[in-house]
């Protein structure tokens, strides 16, 4: 019995875990080996159940005066505006995140090759037409094109595929034809200085894009041998990564709307000039769903024509949530040079389109 004892009392690690914490009780005097640190901490029992659970029992607690912060106009316009966008955004989202995920594990190289012209300059073109056959909206194309890059298609045709996509495809010119019943020429106005700015933006990029500006996120699910598991890999990773961005640009989107005054509109619809660079900077700060912006655009009667067509052009291609998705997508090295070219390249060739058509 005592060698027992003996052996229960010296207990090697295999005993100690082994019996639970009541018998590591009985050791608690012993120090701990030489370099071996305590064997549970408080920070590995902790995870996203727990930290959902405080929160809960945090909004529980604290749920009165919570709500009557809630219940001022500015919140109740901020939550209107956020949940707004991500309603319009998260069907065209998931949408392009199953095409991109279909594009990245199921069509070969080969068919790219295929398909486009094999010459870049001819394929911003080609990609570009591509977006009229395409619903969907800027959410989706982003992680589409991500995917394109990764299947081998030159990055000047698959940027020139996201810019023309949420432009020209007949949802967006259809809902312009309905949200425009006295100005038919703005459908066409539309389309085409879209289609001229996703060509030109793909032309620049073959004449000064240089590749280490896109940086692709390493992607090792698609490596996976079965091409289901590959699937539902990337749709769990683009789901997660592009809607997180979309979230902080909707955020901020909704901070914006809700702390300029709606006064200002008006001063600047006065002037010409300053009317088109106030139209294009509200549509980058209004991040709109390019299905729902033309009904917002009919809404700014007090300004021309050609600053409705600059904000229908600019909106789809730069906004807040776009330039984050875009960080998130190909690196900030990309966005911080992208966006802003963009808009100056919409903004111009909307103006003129719009002088000339309009």
């Amino acid at each position: 019995m005592s060698a027992d004892t003996d052996a229960a009392s010296v207990g090697g690690p295999e005993d100690r875990t082994a019996g639970g914490v009541g018998l590591a009780t009985s050791g608690a005097s012993r120090p701990e080996p030489p370099g071996e640190g305590p064997r549970w901490r408080l920070g590995d029992r902790i995870g996203s159940v727990e930290v959902l659970a405080g929160l809960l029992i945090l909004l529980v607690v604290f749920r009165e005066p919570l709500a009557a912060a809630l219940d001022t106009p500015r919140v109740q316009t901020w939550t209107t505006v956020f949940v707004s966008i991500m309603v319009q955004a998260v069907p065209f989202l998931i949408f392009g995140v199953l095409l991109s995920a279909v594009i990245a594990v199921f069509v070969p190289r080969s068919f790219w090759a295929r398909a486009l012209p094999r010459h870049p300059a001819l394929a911003v073109p080609a990609a570009s037409a591509a977006g009229v056959v395409l619903p969907g909206c800027e959410c989706g194309s982003v992680p589409i094109a991500g995917s394109l890059i990764r299947r081998g298609v030159t990055p000047a045709a698959a940027l020139a595929f996201l810019l023309a996509a949420p432009a020209v495809n007949p949802i967006v010119l259809t809902a312009t034809a309905v949200a425009f019943p006295n100005n038919p020429e703005m459908v066409l106005a539309r389309g085409l200085a879209s289609l001229v700015v996703a060509m030109v933006m793909g032309w620049l990029w073959l004449r000064l894009g240089r590749t280490d500006w896109i940086r692709m996120p390493r992607r090792p699910e698609l490596d996976d041998a079965s091409r289901g598991r590959a699937f539902w890999g990337a749709v769990r990773h683009d789901v997660t990564h592009a809607g997180g961005f979309l979230v902080l640009g909707a955020m901020a989107a909704a901070c914006i709307n809700v702390l300029v005054p709606q006064r200002w509109l008006q001063t600047l619809a006065d002037n010409a000039w300053l009317s088109i660079l106030a139209l294009a900077l509200l549509a980058v700060l209004l991040s709109l769903c390019s299905e729902a912006d033309a009904f917002v655009a009919a809404s700014l009667s007090q300004f021309s024509l050609t600053s409705r067509l600059v904000f229908l052009v600019v909106g789809p291609m730069v906004d807040l949530k776009l330039i984050a998705m875009q960080a998130g997508v190909f690196g900030r090295r990309f966005a911080l040079r992208f966006a802003p070219t963009t808009f100056a390249v919409a903004l111009l060739v909307a103006a003129g389109v719009g002088a000339v058509l309009l």
